[in-house]
């Protein structure tokens, strides 16, 4: 063996070598030499320095020791059972334990060299610390002279923020005076508009006067002929019921008559008849019979008269009873209607003394307000409202419930101040289902009104606005021009009020309103006094305790009643129902009694009758009388018929005269109510005029007051105002120049708007916080400068070189933490790739085993299972197997290490002991066939035939003499 050329090829990033660089070592006898060459095997260079650069550069480890195991080793490894020597060998064999140690190595270091680094970065630290506050002092000192210099600007600004100041005054006198003069034209066009209102309005008030007072004619014409028609109607009316009575006498009168003529006619048969049966012993009979028959009729008389009076005395008592019971329940139902009242009434008391906006508009008027809450930026200003919860009672109480009635629906309502912010409330109302919302424009920029001491009525009586307390100016104007509640008095009783209202004449007076509720006011000469309405809830009281326990114990006294009234009624119901079966008797037995009497009257009267027919003498001049009586009857019954027929006749005529005159009169009526319609609505039409009229002279007159009394002197005032304000400028700019020039402020950009005494706090606030500064720091900023520069000189070397050794450090570390990745891998790899190659090579022989390597125990253990073995156990210690299979595991195990590993020479000695000669030629063949497959140089040394071996071009066989030959 002279030599042996192993190539290396590695890719090269220096043009000189090209895409490859090939490394040719050559070994020898006596020497080595190493050679390189580029792509094209021209040999470049020769030198070790630069192969070694290469190394580091590709991080390339060549060092590859020579592992040897001799015979007894090998046999101490095969005869071992301790799996953690097998690790050892394994963990060597496969140089993992090598790199290992290196990279322990190099991790210990680099430790040891950030040690040093953190002792050496100490010994800067206390200048570092130095420095730091060095930075800090300039930092501020820095500051301080920028908040110097802003404090002289400030004093500019402060200078001609008083100038400025006073032009925003000026802007917004200006703007107010514009608006002032602004409503004089507006205030004589109102005036104009009324005045045209009045003389309109008077006009159309005379020629409606004119002809209200034609119709009036002509309607007093239509009265009295209407009521001609009506006493006519009348007369024709009792004249056809005079008709109708006279024919229903005549009726009754001709059917008595026929009557009699029927009971004639059935007396003469009776006479027949009983003179054919006439005897003495009848006789006796009968008058026997007429007394029993008298007797029993009196004491039936007696007896029903008896039960007429018990019955009539029952019958009373139930009706008394009876209307005592519906007395009693329209008690019951007055009670209840007014306790529901009081409990309602104490409901909205708590519920208003919960929330009191909840007062003027319930439930709804909370969900309008969120909606407000939630849309305030679409209102110009916010809406006030509602009205009540702004407004509070001055003295108590006492006036709360004239005061709600005089203002009424107005305490819900809610003011805006444009036509803008009005659509936007309504439209919040219908979001929060508030469609009736009343809303009331007007000008929150308004000041308090004032109203003089002429205009409102002069009484010791107080007006709604005299007991009225707001801290919103904007409500207070609006009751007073809405409502006009300074010329509505209020009275303590219903005489006090007529005595203000009708008999003082006071002027300006509008309405007066009692504490009982009542309203009273006059328009001209009519008086009109309004009934209290019914309870209402005082929204206005300042607290509710008093009325809350008054009303429940009188909810407490009425529920009482209630009970006391039901009990009552449960036992004049119990007494009426134990009268019933009694008033069921007494009808029942009052029936049947009658019943009887009737027919033992009628039975006395035919006995009678019977009786006088058999005591007459001649009955034959009886019967005579009897047919002549009948006879005369049927002669008048005709007449009176005649008679009758006539009367029909006029009571036709009667009864059509009497229909043409009510037709008459309803036609009369209906063409009459069409000119009636006319002069009522005429008549309406002119109250309404004549208040039109009385309202648009009132508000022609509340704007000449307003012209006269707010609008012309506000405008003085305010030019007033704005004149000394112009003087006060130019003396503030005067001042202001001598400061500085206005140049140097309008540079700065535009003005932010702040004023005299916000710049005057700040400028104190600065000047305290240099003084309390300036107290602790004695040393100039220039001093602290040149300090810094000497000790960041000092240490910044220093400095420099720690921090380009702990960025070295840094980028070693993270190389060894790589590498330490990169070594996990590769140790579970070769775990398997030695697995894969020892069963590969049991294989051949038909035996499979496993290895299993556990680098956290350090361990390795071998498991081979042997084909003939019939338990599928596997022997998990070599020493349980023969010489031979020992030996081929062994064979096995080495081969898969040397799959896993590159050596440039191989060599194994004795390696087929204690094999048979099949074991032995799997052996051979394995073992030539992996020397051919790697491409290595391997020498076998066998005491064994090998003749077997196949041969090839690159196999050479040597076979030494016997020792003894």
């Amino acid at each position: 063996m002279n030599s042996l050329p192993p190539l290396l090829a590695r890719r090269n990033p220096r043009e000189s070598y090209g895409d490859t660089l090939v490394i040719e070592r050559r070994i020898s006898h006596s020497a080595s030499s190493t050679v390189l060459k580029d792509h094209q095997g021209r040999k470049i260079s020769n030198r070790k320095e630069e192969l070694r650069e290469l190394v580091e550069h590709y991080n390339i480890d060549v060092e590859n020791p020579c592992v040897i195991m001799s015979q007894d080793k090998s046999r101490e490894f095969l005869h071992s059972g301790n799996d953690k020597d097998k690790f050892k060998f394994f963990y060597k064999a496969t140089l993992l334990q090598q790199v290992d140690d290196l990279l322990l190595g190099v991790d210990t270091k680099l430790k040891a060299a950030s040690s040093l680094m953190d002792e050496l970065e100490e010994t800067i630290k206390p200048v570092e610390q130095e420095i730091s506050e060095l930075l800090g002092k300039i930092k501020t000192m820095e500051k301080f002279e920028e908040i110097y210099q802003q404090l002289q600007l400030l004093k500019k600004k402060l200078a001609w923020s008083w100038v400025y100041d006073v032009d925003r005054e000026l802007k917004e006198q200006s703007e107010k005076l514009m608006k002032l003069r602004e409503r004089v034209p507006t205030c004589q066009d109102k005036i104009d508009q009324k005045l045209g209102e009045v003389e309109s309005l008077r006009e159309k008030l005379t020629n409606k006067k004119a002809q209200v007072t034609c119709l009036m004619d002509e309607s007093t014409a239509v009265k009295r002929e209407i009521e001609c028609l009506r006493q006519s109607v009348k007369t024709a009316t009792r004249e056809k019921v005079a008709l109708e009575e006279d024919h229903r006498h005549k009726c009754s009168n001709i059917q008595r008559i026929k009557d009699r003529v029927v009971r004639l006619e059935r007396q003469i048969k009776d006479i027949d008849e009983m003179t054919i049966r006439s005897t003495q012993a009848e006789q006796s009979q009968i008058e026997e019979n007429l007394s029993q028959l008298k007797l029993e009729a009196e004491k039936a008389k007696a007896l029903l008269f008896s039960l007429k009076e018990e019955e009539k005395m029952v019958t009373e008592k139930a009706s008394v009873i009876g209307k005592e019971i519906a007395l009693i329940e329209d008690t019951i139902r007055d009670r209840e209607k007014k306790q529901r009242s009081i409990n309602t009434h104490i409901n909205d008391l708590k519920k208003h003394q919960t929330n009191k906006v909840s007062a003027f508009g319930g439930d709804r008027v909370i969900t309008l307000l969120r909606a407000i809450e939630r849309h305030h930026r679409k209102f110009k200003m916010p809406p006030i409202g509602p009205v009540g919860a702004h407004v509070t009672l001055v003295n108590g109480n006492k006036w709360a419930s004239a005061v709600e009635q005089a203002l009424g629906n107005l305490l819900n309502a809610f003011i805006v101040t444009n036509h803008q912010d009005l659509i936007t409330l309504r439209s919040c109302g219908k979001e929060a289902n508030y469609n009736n919302l009343k809303i009331i424009i007007y000008d929150f920029s308004r000041p308090r009104l004032t109203i003089p001491r002429h205009m409102v009525p002069q009484t010791e009586h107080p007006t709604i606005l005299s007991v009225l307390n707001s801290e919103n100016h904007t409500v207070l104007n609006v009751l007073v021009d809405v409502m006009g509640v300074e010329r509505q008095v209020l009275a303590e009783s219903y005489e006090v009020g007529k005595t203000v209202a009708f008999e003082r004449r006071l002027p300006h007076l509008k309405e007066v309103f009692t504490i009982d509720g009542y309203r009273m006011f006059s328009r001209g000469p009519v008086q009109t006094t309004l009934p209290p309405r019914g309870r209402r809830p005082t929204r206005l009281c300042a607290y509710f305790d008093d009325q809350i326990k008054d009303l429940e114990v009188e909810a407490s006294n009425e529920e009482s009643e209630i009970q006391e009234r039901r009990r009552q009624k449960r036992e004049a119901e119990v007494n009426l129902e134990a009268l019933e079966p009694q008033m069921r008797r007494l009808k029942r037995q009052c029936t049947q009694l009658e019943k009887d009497l009737t027919r033992k009257e009628l039975e006395l009267q035919d006995l009678k009758n019977s009786v006088a027919a058999e005591t007459k003498a001649s009955p034959t001049s009886s019967l005579d009388e009897l047919r002549l009586e009948i006879t005369n009857s049927r002669e008048e019954i005709e007449e009176k018929e005649s008679s009758l027929q006539k009367l029909q006749d006029c009571l036709t005529e009667a009864e059509l005269k009497a229909n043409e005159l009510k037709a008459a009169y309803e036609n009369f009526i209906e063409s009459a109510k069409s000119k009636v319609d006319v002069f009522e609505e005429a008549e309406n039409e002119l109250k309404e005029i004549e208040t039109g009229l009385e309202s648009a002279e009132t508000d022609k007159n509340h704007y000449e007051d307003v012209m006269k009394d707010k609008v012309l002197p506000d405008i003085k005032v305010a030019e007033a105002k704005h004149k000394e304000l112009q003087a006060k400028r130019q003396e503030s700019n005067e001042k202001a120049s001598i400061i500085c020039p206005e140049s140097e402020i309008t540079a700065l950009g535009p003005w932010d708007g702040s004023t005299p005494a916000q710049l005057s706090d700040e400028i104190n606030r600065i000047n305290h916080r240099l003084k309390r500064e300036s107290d602790k720091y004695s040393e100039s900023i220039d001093d602290l400068r040149v300090t810094l520069e000497e000790k960041e000189h000092k240490i910044g070397r220093k400095r420099r070189t720690y921090q380009s050794f702990r960025e070295k450090l840094k980028v070693c570390k993270d190389a060894v933490d790589s590498r330490w990745k990169k070594l996990q891998l590769n140790k579970y790899d070769t775990a398997s790739m030695l697995t894969w190659g020892f069963n590969k090579r049991l294989g051949k022989k038909g035996i499979s085993g496993q290895i299993k390597v556990s680098y956290e125990d350090k361990t390795l253990s071998i498991e081979v299972k042997m084909p003939q073995d019939a338990s599928s156990r596997g022997v998990r210690d070599t020493r349980g197997l023969s010489g031979g299979e020992r030996s081929f595991s062994t064979l096995g195990f080495t081969l898969a290490l040397h799959d896993m590993t590159e050596a440039s020479i191989r060599a194994m000695d004795e390696f087929d002991v204690f094999m048979d000669a099949v074991s032995r030629k799997i052996s051979l063949d394995t073992l030539v066939d992996f020397a051919l497959e790697k491409g290595s140089q391997w020498m076998f040394i066998t005491p064994h035939d090998i003749s077997m071996v196949k041969s090839h071009e690159r196999i050479k066989k040597q076979q030494m003499a016997a020792p003894r030959s």
